[in-house]
């Protein structure tokens, strides 16, 4: 492998020839050999570039950057955004907590890239970019990297998390109204209770699915207030007059979000509430899929050993031993994926309460866990959607069987002979394995009539 020597404040570096990272990236790979190489998430980067193309752009209108270099960053933030420079941003998550080599990674890959677009070399001793002073320029780390983090959370939750969301939330409406008129056994405690139908039994689903979706699109309110501006501490030392306003609006120009300048820019760098908040809410979201996935997996279980009363699709064989058996596959990836997005909430809870004095300094490890879980809870709800709940349907024999044998439906009598009397016909039938009727009929509780008017599961829901 051929080098090139680079300089920074604290001396010189050898850095690949071939690449455009400089002195302080190639000191964070040697630095943190901790996990898998670059493993910072993509969002983070491309946000990164809408930042340092937004701050070129208000730097040149606000006259102190000049006009050709802020041309020359933004044709490198368009490459990056293109995903053609993919390869040149090799940091791990594990680093400094400020995401500060993951800030100079990307100023020093605009810099060289820049220095070559406009016909120089990477070998260069003097090159027309500076990393720090040009494309950093009105910037900090500290600002910076909470702000890609904000951008990209946004876009991705916008982009993947709400649609795919709204999508299962749709396909379980389509049946909660499909099965409206199809009478079943209700269960509480894990045993018979009174009857319900099985669109209510959906209609639950749909409503815990609105309300998470409430959540997220009133924490992303707080998610689209940038830090950029603040510069180190919060104070905008070195940034000037009305940057922070003018930034935040070109970035809402660039992405198609509406994102504003944080109002206080000292509670911007030194918290991360706002992606709490967020993930609070995936983890309310998490727990609904976690029990949604969970009471179809037990409705459709069996299909003749246990309770089966919806028929969910076979979209693969489920055993390499059991010839024609078929497994809930889809509510096991669902569950799963919502036991990570509650882990990753836990792990976003300590980050975010690590914030001491006037700057949080666990940022990245938040940015990968509150990015994986709004990439998962999207993806997790289509495919859930689209490979289980689209092609749910009703047991309609099994539903019938269990609801007649049910001793539950006593609980209709209970207006006319009375809790203590309607116990006793329960428990009769269940002694002698009879049926509700002959032990109502028995004791002379009620006549024949009477139990047929009185015990109607279709008027019980």
């Amino acid at each position: 492998m051929k080098f090139r020597t680079e300089h920074d404040a604290m001396g010189d570096v050898r850095v690949p020839a071939d690449k455009y990272w400089g002195s302080q990236t190639e000191r964070s790979l040697n630095n943190f050999r901790i996990g898998p190489a670059a493993s910072m998430p993509g969002e983070i980067i491309y946000a990164f570039a809408v930042v340092k193309k937004a701050a070129a752009s208000v730097n040149k209108d606000l006259e102190v950057l000049a006009p050709d270099k802020a041309e020359l960053i933004s044709m490198v933030c368009e490459e990056i955004l293109e995903k053609k420079l993919d390869d040149q941003f090799p940091l791990v998550i594990w680093q400094t907590g400020s995401g500060t080599q993951t800030n100079m990674n990307i100023n020093e890959v605009i810099a060289n890239r820049g220095h070559v677009l406009n016909g120089g070399k990477l070998t260069d001793e003097r090159k027309f970019l500076s990393p720090v002073d040009d494309v950093n320029k009105s910037q900090s780390s500290n600002d910076t990297f909470p702000t890609a983090l904000h951008i990209a959370v946004y876009g991705m939750t916008a982009s993947k998390t709400l649609p795919g969301l709204k999508k299962l939330r749709d396909e379980l409406q389509k049946k909660a109204e499909e099965f409206s008129d199809v009478v079943k056994l209700g269960r509480t405690h894990f045993m018979d209770a009174t009857p319900v139908t099985l669109g209510q039994e959906f209609s639950a689903y749909v409503q815990q699915l609105e309300n998470g979706i409430d959540a997220v699109e009133h924490a992303l309110k707080k998610v689209s207030l940038l830090a950029l501006g603040g510069t180190a501490v919060g104070t905008g030392l070195n940034a000037p007059e009305k940057f922070d306003e003018l930034v935040a609006l070109r970035i809402a120009e660039f992405t198609g979000y509406p994102f504003a300048t944080a109002p206080n820019k000292f509670e911007a760098l030194a918290g991360n509430d706002a992606i709490v908040e967020l993930s609070g809410a995936f983890k309310r979201i998490a727990v609904s899929l976690m029990k949604i996935g969970n009471d179809i997996r037990m409705l459709s279980s069996g299909p003749r050993g246990g309770i089966g009363e919806i028929i969910i699709p076979a979209n693969e064989p489920g055993s390499s031993i059991m010839p024609g058996k078929v497994n809930p596959t889809q509510a096991e990836a669902l569950t799963m994926v919502a036991a990570q997005v509650m882990g990753n909430d836990v792990t976003i809870g300590i980050a975010g309460s690590n914030g001491q004095f006037e700057l949080n300094v666990f940022r990245p490890v938040v940015a990968v866990n509150i990015l994986q879980s709004a990439g998962l809870l999207g993806d997790a709800s289509f495919s859930f959607a689209e490979h289980c709940i689209a092609g749910v349907q009703a047991n309609l024999a099994r539903i019938e069987a269990h609801l007649n044998h049910s001793l539950m439906l006593v609980t209709s009598l209970n207006p006319h002979i009375g809790y203590y009397k309607s116990a006793e016909i329960a428990m009769k039938a269940y002694n002698e394995n009879t049926t509700l009727k002959d032990a109502a009929m028995a004791l002379g509780y009620v006549t024949e009539k009477e139990f047929d008017e009185w015990v109607d599961p279709s008027k019980m829901v």
